[in-house]
């Protein structure tokens, strides 16, 4: 019993590992690579500034812009993607850390991690910076945190049986 429980915490890690790169490639490295050195190759303080006039730093502002242009945009895929792409976020990352069970703990470290992300996009060029992203990502996180609490609160009642 002891080794199946090492055994699934050792899985569960590498694959929340897994995850996260594959969350990095799909958001970060999604252009095919020449496309990324191109844009690697313009990099200089120009860049920095052209990403700060690009990015959206008011809340709301982007899915409100989604939501007037729905039967223009591909609206529902952007953001039903940013919502989806962190629930493995919130569900793989209480299995994970020992205090990740704790609501506050996972939705910091999705912030983080989200923030990570855009930030590197706003500096980059390899994407851009929407604080709107952010709180989709982390609405995403907090639905897979209340799918793994719904499961474990079911699994729980179902050994008392």
């Amino acid at each position: 019993m002891i080794i199946n429980r090492v055994t699934s915490k050792r899985f569960l890690r590498v694959l929340f590992g897994v995850y996260i790169i594959v969350v990095i490639k799909v958001i970060i490295f999604k252009y095919p690579f020449a496309q990324l050195q191109a844009i690697a190759n313009t990099w200089q303080k120009g860049v920095i500034l052209e990403g700060l006039g690009t990015a959206n730093f008011v809340p709301f502002h982007t899915i409100k812009m989604y939501i007037d242009y729905a039967y223009k945009l591909n609206s529902v895929e952007n953001l039903a993607g940013n919502i989806l792409v962190f629930v493995p976020f919130g569900f793989l990352f209480p299995m994970v850390f020992q205090d990740g069970w704790k609501l506050s703990v996972m939705l910091v470290n999705a912030f983080t991690f989200v923030l990570g992300i855009e930030t590197f996009q706003l500096f980059s060029a390899f994407g851009a910076f929407d604080v709107d992203d952010i709180l989709l990502n982390c609405l995403g996180a907090a639905l897979g945190f209340g799918i793994y609490k719904g499961m474990k609160r079911w699994n729980d009642n179902s050994g008392q049986k």
